[in-house]
């Protein structure tokens, strides 16, 4: 365990949901998890995942719980999915929801500087496709209230955690796989909605994290971490189309060290089996790590 989380304090919070966002009569809900005391805490903007069409603001519970326990802020959102709305509508609302924290920082305990992104899976990737691009006009769409004080969804920091960082290379891996002798189920589940979401390959080489770097398109790069578990064959494989040596993990970080960011790429001992959600509760010191790297770059 860090020195940072053993200097962080154990303390109880609340829990509240609340509607950040409305589309026509549907809302949109953020599950807070706010530390008691006085604050001012660093606070996660949280992405759930669910290959951009499952899940929702319940899913990744233990990892709130987490946060919260030690001293920071979990916004924890529901987003519109790829099985209502494809590409850019869930960016849109997550870029949306940064600018809401901001806007209501005092309210959650936290300021507008001290807001970071995490996500993990597709919401891994979501947390830094809006870290990278919080200006992009297409995922500012969505204006905060009439009267509102100026904001943006720039961030100080992004934990992922087993990111499809690129869905490109992502959807083409589990085609292959998928075409290979006794294929297992989870390409079958896995292609469906990105087909859901992203519509075209091209929106899949657009919406691209990895891409985008090695386009050389001019990005933000905040403070970054990426938790990976080992054995993972839908997260950390490597692309046969590509010329990087190593796998996916390696290549992103590579790419975001060379554009001038600093990352850090953290293997973990946690079961992962394709096709099913991971048991968060078996994920090793990652919870304990995540809090580290929060507190060592987003002070108060």
């Amino acid at each position: 365990m860090t020195t940072a989380v053993l200097d962080a304090k154990s303390q109880a919070y609340d829990v509240e949901d609340v509607e950040y966002l409305r589309h026509g009569d549907k809302p949109l809900l953020a599950r807070i998890y706010t530390p008691r005391g006085e604050g001012p805490f660093p606070a996660l903007v949280e992405c759930h995942g669910g290959a951009w069409c499952l899940q929702d603001r319940h899913t990744e519970k233990l990892r709130h719980q987490a946060m919260a326990t030690n001293g920071i802020v979990s916004i924890s959102l529901d987003f519109r999915s790829g099985n209502e709305a494809p590409y850019p509508a869930s960016v849109q609302d997550i870029n949306y929801a940064v600018r809401w924290a901001k806007l209501n920082a005092r309210k959650l305990k936290t300021r507008p500087d001290l807001v970071g992104l995490s996500g993990q899976s597709s919401g891994g990737h979501l947390a830094m496709l809006v870290a990278m691009r919080p200006h992009d006009a297409r995922y500012t769409a969505i204006s905060l209230p009439a009267g509102s004080a100026a904001q943006d969804a720039s961030v100080r920091c992004v934990v992922m955690s087993w990111p499809v960082i690129n869905p490109l290379s992502r959807y083409r891996h589990a085609k292959r796989v998928a075409a290979g002798a006794n294929p297992p189920e989870w390409p079958k589940s896995v292609i469906g909605r990105q087909d859901a979401y992203w519509q075209s390959e091209a929106n899949m080489g657009e919406g691209n994290p990895t891409l985008a770097l090695e386009r050389g398109e001019k990005v933000q790069m905040p403070p970054a971490v990426w938790y990976q578990g080992r054995g993972d064959l839908m997260h950390d494989y490597k692309d046969a189309e590509s010329d990087f040596p190593g796998n996916e993990p390696e290549r992103f970080v590579a790419a975001y060290r060379r554009a001038g960011g600093k990352i850090e790429l953290v293997y973990i001992e946690a079961d992962r089996h394709p096709g099913h959600s991971p048991d968060l509760s078996k994920t090793g010191d990652m919870f304990e790590r995540m809090v580290g790297f929060v507190h060592s770059h987003v002070k108060a």
